[in-house]
């Protein structure tokens, strides 16, 4: 490696430190707050987001291109667009007041590719703080008191706020949400767990009840306490809201099933309840429908050119009374090939996009020529590289050897970490096991080393004990009763993870495990996936906190592959799928005990227990640490920060674009 590469390194590594403390310190703040009461901890008589009111007092400033539709008599006064003065959010801008106008171009494969503009513009009703703490604060709610016992949450609302087509956003639309698309399952989704809570001595899960209390104030009411209530929701239902005035005008349930029909035909749609689906799960595509985010499509999302542009009726101010967001539209290009986003950024045609870890070398070779920065942004990830044997395969001979801990450790010490960490990733993953990362809520101290030596001593011993064999050649390891073994690993084809994939097969191989490999499509992955199809697939975890995103370590529903059928098990009522046993079916002990704590204690030392069985088990089994998430960024846009990269905390969106601005 030469010095150049050299120095751009050791220029990541210090600047993904300071991330990395900044978040450990966040998660320190937070286990201090943990020993006070529920009521003590979430402060109810002060529950409003910072600068959340308006001080500009020169008055509301715009954008040029609304001012002159106000002038032009098609778009009211500023004054009138926005909530009462009390009740603007001001947003904090990173370095600096910005200045208005500019495109954001933003690279995207179509519809298909929808999540990433969708963090981008997302503006859900409780976000969370950028401080890496977990906590939440208010947005598009103005704030809310919550009961000493966690069981009724009280939601503000701010007075005057609109809609973008200019009509008031109130209380109705929460309550039409909750009564007319989340408990119909109006959108294809269950309803979601956060509006659950647990009783502690049957398991059950009840209910919420969620009531108006006036125009601007809704009443969420739990039967047990929901001391995770606020952070689920910002994570579960992020958008706990819906224009009642535009769903009425398509849904049957209000102007009938053939009329309905006729309104899903225009939009593309061959029966109504694609049409509840899209518009009410990924409305952000449809400039039909009315939103509260920062820029709001303006034409068909399927053009070779999707442009979004500034909402007028947007409910944020800079500290100076702009209204935000600075950068008028972001246009997103349609491009057939996903190399085509790495070309537009060094060729300097993309504004802001993020890239992986394998990019860095190219990208930080011409950052001088492309006229753009690197930003490295930490992740939550357990590994940078790694694999999941799913514990619930169809096989039952290959069930019970991935299910076996000594053929995980063999095949975790069969594979030499330092080769992998300077082959894939240049040295900045260090040889490492799949464990919770300095910083986060479960971290076990020395977890990362557990079974990372190099070892195929020990790996072959391992396999001799399980009992398999040598086939006749001497080449592959069979199966006890002589059949043959061979593990067929699938991957996305989006996955580009080449390299290492024939790493892992090439010291596989050399031990006598016999690996096949499929390519599919990410559609196909899902479905097979669902079917339990996937013996095993190069995956890891990226988890901020497992009491707020237990996915991926928990087997509530069918979502990854090392837990299989088991998460199908719960997610049917025992109905279908793999009965959780043995440690399995204690992570789920423990779950139902986080569900229903009454205090983030309890949540702490169960969500502990969890992390703990996950590394007495090593059902994730990693090669490399995680490597920054890379955010990149023209030289000319500012008020990008260094943060923490988690779809929890809604990726790039984490750095609140409305406060972007192009220089």
């Amino acid at each position: 490696m030469g010095k150049k590469s050299i120095w751009s390194l050791a220029v990541v590594v210090a600047v993904v430190l300071v991330v990395v403390i900044l978040f450990v310190n966040g998660n320190k703040d937070r286990q201090a707050k943990t020993s006070a009461a529920p009521a003590e901890s979430q402060a109810p008589s002060a529950n409003t987001a910072a600068n959340n009111t308006s001080s500009s007092g020169g008055g509301l400033k715009e954008a040029p291109m609304l001012a002159e539709k106000v002038k032009a008599g098609s778009l009211p006064p500023v004054e009138e667009r926005m909530p009462a003065a009390d009740d603007i959010m001001v947003e904090p801008t990173y370095e600096e007041i910005g200045k208005y106008g500019g495109e954001w171009r933003y690279p995207w494969n179509g519809p298909d590719d929808k999540w990433g503009i969708e963090m981008v513009t997302e503006e859900p009703l409780f976000r969370f703080k950028q401080d890496g703490s977990g906590s939440v604060e208010p947005n598009v709610a103005k704030s809310y008191d919550v009961n000493e016992d966690s069981t009724e949450f009280t939601i503000h609302l701010r007075e005057g706020m609109k809609w973008s087509d200019g009509v008031p956003f109130t209380a109705d639309d929460v309550i039409f949400y909750w009564e007319h698309m989340l408990i119909p399952e109006t959108f294809g989704k269950a309803l979601y767990d956060c509006y659950y809570s647990v009783n502690p001595e049957t398991g059950e899960k009840e209910r919420a009840e969620v009531t108006k209390v006036d125009d601007y104030t809704v009443k969420v009411v739990f039967k047990h306490p929901s001391v995770q209530f606020l952070e689920r929701l910002a994570i579960d239902n992020k958008w706990f809201f819906a224009p009642a005035h535009y769903y009425k005008t398509i849904l049957p349930e209000f102007i009938g099933e053939d009329k309905a029909l006729e309104v899903a035909k225009q939009y593309g749609f061959e029966d109504t309840q694609n049409l509840g689906v899209w518009t009410g799960y990924y409305y952000w595509l449809y400039p039909q429908r009315p939103t509260l985010r920062p820029w709001v499509a303006t034409n068909d999302a399927n053009s070779d050119r999707f442009i979004m542009e500034r909402n007028p009726y947007y409910f944020k101010t800079d500290a100076e009374g702009q209204q935000l967001p600075y950068i008028d539209r972001i246009v997103l290009t349609k491009t057939q090939d996903p190399s085509h986003k790495l070309l537009d950024m060094l060729a300097g045609n993309v504004e802001v996009a993020q890239f992986d870890f394998k990019d860095f070398t190219v990208l930080k070779e011409n950052e001088q020529k492309g006229g753009y920065r690197v930003i490295p942004w930490s992740t939550p990830n357990w590994s940078s590289t790694g694999i999941e044997l799913n514990q619930t395969t169809e096989d039952p001979k290959l069930r019970a050897l991935f299910q076996d801990i000594r053929f995980r450790e063999a095949l975790s010490v069969a594979v030499d970490r330092k080769e992998v960490s300077e082959i894939i990733t240049s040295g900045m993953g260090e040889p490492a096991q799949a464990s919770v990362p300095e910083g986060l809520p479960g971290f076990q101290d020395g977890w990362n080393k557990q079974w990372t030596e190099y070892d195929t001593t020990r790996a072959s011993q391992l396999f001799d004990e399980i009992g398999l064999k040598w086939d006749s050649a001497h080449k592959y390891r069979t199966f006890a009763d002589g059949s043959p073994l061979s593990i067929l690993f699938y991957e996305e084809k989006s996955a580009d993870n080449e390299q290492f994939i024939e790493l892992v097969r090439k010291y596989y191989e050399s031990v006598g495990i016999k690996t096949e490999l499929k390519i599919v499509d990410q559609g196909s992955f899902f479905d097979l996936k669902y079917a339990n199809k996937i013996p095993a697939t190069f995956k890891t975890v990226s988890v901020v906190d497992v009491s707020l995103r237990p996915d991926e370590l928990v087997p509530l529903r069918v979502i990854t592959p090392w837990f299989g059928h088991y998460g199908l098990y719960n997610s049917s009522g025992g109905k279908e799928g793999v009965k959780p046993e043995g440690d399995v079916a204690k992570i789920m002990e423990f779950w139902d005990k986080i569900k229903a704590a009454k205090t983030r204690e309890e949540i702490t030392q169960y969500s502990n227990e969890i992390i703990k069985l996950h590394q007495k088990n090593q059902w994730v089994i990693g090669y490399t640490g995680p490597t920054p998430v890379l955010t990149v960024v023209k030289n000319n846009v500012k008020n990008v920060p260094a943060l923490v990269n988690s779809d929890e905390f809604r990726g790039l969106g984490f750095a609140h674009p409305d406060q972007f601005f192009i220089e």
